[in-house]
């Protein structure tokens, strides 16, 4: 792939169209120590950081099952019940203590799709402010603002609904300059033939923050009030930011404890990926095709990610009616799959690239082919499976699982092509990856039984007038 900036050195020494394997160009540095190496220090942090960032992102979807009086979008939905009660009785009475709110299915997909409205304001800035001073301060003070504006949600739900998206749009502010603020960090940290392997680890903290967050939301719930959700994340958040501030920094150059042996490989082989131009190339970035297929791949993916996000909770309860303890532990399991897939698929990306001499343009195309594909098939097949509960989940999680793949193809590309902007082009490719969950939930809450019945009624009854 060649760079978007005309003075860059193509990332990974790419040349031309990329058919020359990629270790067989110039030799390489040896590769430092792995155990207790700054750099998979950072990966680990990084990691809880989005373990934090997601937990505080969906523990509304399973809150909100508990939030809402289940009678305000049951009573108009004839088709709730095709799938029979299956959830079996538990000893423990539910605890009911938590305040209800009369909040409609369309009510409920804009609180959702709020977060999302703030999120897509500071992706661009937050890239580019990174690439300018770094990411550390503003990664951690991103997650940070969101776990204080976590702790307020029960408050702003009282005053109303209008409180409450105003404060998720805030939330979203805040976590929408860490994915831009956390690629520029690897633009200095991440050798190039450590790239799948240190961002996957780092990003799959979302994945495992998903997979915690659903069952623990939906546990407090159960046996505490919804309220505790928010009260008990917003704390977590706040522990990791000072773990944060103490232990990371900017660049290895910056680093207190770094052996020298690890800063100099990094260094060394960082050494003709970045470039020395100050001024941020606008136009020569707009121009660039490789950004643009990044694009129309990162908005597709989220499409089916986002939805699953917000709404996996509510189709577990309103269509295969699992109770919200069930509900919380079988919405997680397909993202345990998503986040050991990253894992796995980042190991065998950079070992095809370093010891099997693959191209990395070979490895994004594939990686990112099947984690679109792959997805796409299980999740319409979901959709003609009825009331098979098993055959249900078991699809869910095959679908949520494959799109792990991506996190080493099209995720990490913008590196690739120009990594010492890779901030800003993250920035801009995830400013129209948002867009989908901004709409997304709206979308789908507006086709639920309940709106589907109503518009039916409707056009029965207009036809008995005329």
């Amino acid at each position: 792939m060649k760079s978007p900036v005309s003075d860059l050195a193509p990332s990974d020494g790419e040349e031309g169209s990329d058919r020359t394997p990629l270790l067989q160009r110039a030799p390489r540095a040896e590769t430092a120590p792995v155990c207790c190496s700054a750099r998979y220090n950072l990966a680990f942090l990084s990691f809880f950081g989005f373990f934090v960032l997601y937990s505080l992102r969906v523990n509304l979807s399973v809150a909100l099952v508990d939030m809402v009086d289940s009678n305000t979008t049951a009573k108009d939905n004839r088709t709730s019940y095709e799938c029979a009660e299956h959830s079996a009785p538990i000893k423990v009475l539910h605890n009911q203590t938590g305040k209800k709110y009369r909040w409609d299915a369309e009510t409920q997909g804009w609180i959702l799709g709020s977060f999302f409205y703030g999120y897509i304001i500071t992706q661009i800035p937050g890239g580019y402010v990174a690439s300018r001073s770094g990411g550390k301060l503003l990664l951690g003070f991103g997650i940070f603002a969101t776990a204080i504006f976590t702790l307020f949600t029960p408050l702003a739900a009282d005053f109303g609904v209008g409180a409450l998206v105003a404060l998720r749009a805030l939330e979203g502010l805040g976590e929408g300059v860490t994915y831009p603020a956390m690629h520029a960090m690897w633009s200095s940290w991440a050798p190039p033939l450590e790239r799948s392997k240190l961002l996957s680890i780092s990003y799959a903290g979302a994945q495992l923050g998903t997979v915690v967050s659903l069952p623990l939301s939906g546990v407090i719930c159960y046996y505490m009030n919804w309220t505790y959700v928010f009260y008990f994340f917003g704390i977590v958040g706040i522990i990791w930011f000072i773990l944060w501030i103490c232990l990371v920094s900017d660049t290895p150059e910056t680093h207190k404890t770094i052996t020298p042996y690890e800063k100099e490989y990094i260094l060394s082989s960082l050494k003709n990926q970045l470039s020395s131009q100050k001024s941020v190339p606008w136009i020569p970035m707009l121009k660039s095709l490789p950004l643009w297929a990044i694009v129309v791949a990162h908005f597709s993916y989220n499409w089916t990610f986002y939805t699953l996000l917000t709404l996996l909770p509510t189709y577990m309860k309103e269509v295969l009616r699992f109770n919200i303890q069930e509900n919380g532990f079988l919405s997680a399991v397909p993202y345990l799959g998503c986040w050991l897939c990253m894992i796995l698929s980042g190991q065998a990306a950079d070992n095809l690239r370093a010891r099997w001499n693959f191209s990395t343009l070979w490895v994004r195309r594939v990686f990112s082919v099947i984690g679109m594909i792959g997805p796409a098939i299980f999740l319409v097949a979901a959709g003609f499976i009825g009331c098979d509960y098993s055959l249900a989940v078991a699809f869910l999680t095959i679908s949520t699982t494959l799109g792990g793949f991506c996190s080493s193809g099209f995720s990490i590309n913008h590196l690739d092509i120009a990594p010492s902007y890779a901030g800003i082009l993250l920035g801009i490719t995830n400013t129209f990856a948002t867009i989908p969950g901004m709409i997304g939930p709206i979308i789908a809450r507006s086709l639920t039984p309940e709106k589907t019945f109503k518009k039916g009624e409707e056009q029965r009854s207009q036809g008995h007038r005329q």
